[in-house]
């Protein structure tokens, strides 16, 4: 089946572009998320149509992620992890911890954007690829610092 993209599709294309995809797979997943249209002749001659809209939206959304990568490659994040003997990190900081903190600096970000090979399992400041567009990769400093939990009355003083 051939379809029309009308978004970005990761491992598939880009908005505007032609591809043959597997029936059940335009049909169930593509075309009712709105994704994509069937590559019939008249979606064709109608997408031709919209298609000068969709760039004009497109370009507008590339600029919009210069500016936001801008805004990304100046901050600076803390993240804390707990930590045992050692300054030994007991979890690992993952897309989703990051996301939930450029949240809370009040940048809205789908965590499938920050790109982590691995989980980070170490104290210390690591460089984070964020995908905010085809064309716009930024990295962001993040910090790891330790989490130390409050000394209670019967913890023995070292």
């Amino acid at each position: 089946m051939d379809v029309i993209l009308l978004k970005e599709v990761s491992n598939l294309g880009e908005a505007g572009a032609v591809v043959k995809v597997k029936d059940g797979y335009g049909r169930n997943y593509l075309i009712p998320r709105g994704l994509a249209l069937q590559a019939t002749a008249a979606n064709k001659k109608a997408f031709e149509h919209e298609k000068k809209k969709l760039m004009r939206g497109l370009e507008l959304e590339k600029k919009g992620a210069f500016e936001l990568g801008k805004r990304l490659e100046s901050l600076a994040l803390t993240l804390e992890a707990a930590v045992g003997e050692q300054d030994k990190m007991y979890g690992s900081i993952t897309a989703h911890h990051i996301q939930e903190a450029l949240q809370a600096q009040g940048i809205e970000l789908d965590r499938r954007r920050v790109l982590l090979e691995e989980p980070i399992r170490a104290l210390g400041e690591h460089a984070v690829s964020v995908k905010l567009h085809p064309e716009v990769v930024v990295s962001v400093k993040v910090s790891i610092v330790p989490k130390r939990r409050p000394r209670e009355s019967g913890d023995p003083v070292l």
